[in-house]
């Protein structure tokens, strides 16, 4: 069963067993849909109302690449699983398999693959949440800071997910640039989730 179409329970009980997955990148997506849906609720919440009118199509604008970003990470969750099922039949391969380690390379590529999507996705809930504090609704900003310090532990999770293959990989400057491109991302974007919050926080007065 697609993880879109689970249960919460049932879904937080395969990540919590024993099972390949659902696993880091699956819950890192799901959190950056989490943070995605909110981001549309400060849009729902702030559209129509008087204080916000003179944003009106920008807060259109913004709730449609909410909904984007929010089936875009769904759909990650199973594209994670997926990904991830090649290495896992990989490291079965008998030691001497001539081609192991080819076979193990590409599906190391293939693994990361998922994760640096999640965290591309992440990055732009991120960007949407900046938006929704500077123009929505004040009775919603709290929720806009809380959907971009959801995102942005959706995407060190997403990031800690891409290096932990990168770090397997024996074509090192594939590795090593792809690490470095995605830590560099994730300073950049964490520092924004935090002067999110940290200006919401400033303008409530806490």
């Amino acid at each position: 069963m697609s993880a879109r179409d689970q249960t919460i329970d049932a879904f937080l009980s395969d990540l919590a067993s024993s099972l390949p997955s659902p696993g880091g990148g699956g819950a890192a997506a799901l959190c950056g849909a989490l943070a995605a849906g909110l981001a549309s609720m400060v849009g729902a919440l702030s559209i129509g109302k008087k204080q916000c009118a003179a944003h009106e199509e920008e807060l259109s604008e913004l709730s449609a690449r909410a909904a984007k970003a929010r089936q875009e990470l769904l759909a990650l969750i199973d594209a994670d699983a997926e990904a991830f099922a090649p290495l896992s039949r990989a490291y079965s391969l008998p030691k001497d398999a001539p081609d192991r380690a080819q076979i193990l390379e590409q599906c190391l590529r293939q693994a990361a693959s998922a994760p640096q999507k999640i965290a591309g996705a992440c990055c732009g809930v991120i960007e949407l949440a900046e938006d929704y504090a500077a123009i929505g609704s004040r009775l919603v900003l709290s929720d806009a800071a809380t959907a971009a310090a959801l995102a942005r532990g959706a995407l060190k999770g997403a990031v800690i997910n891409v290096k932990v293959n990168t770090a397997l990989m024996r074509d090192r400057e594939y590795a090593d640039a792809l690490s470095a491109e995605l830590e560099e991302k994730e300073r950049a974007y964490s520092a924004r989730a935090d002067a999110v919050c940290d200006a919401v926080a400033a303008s409530l007065g806490f």
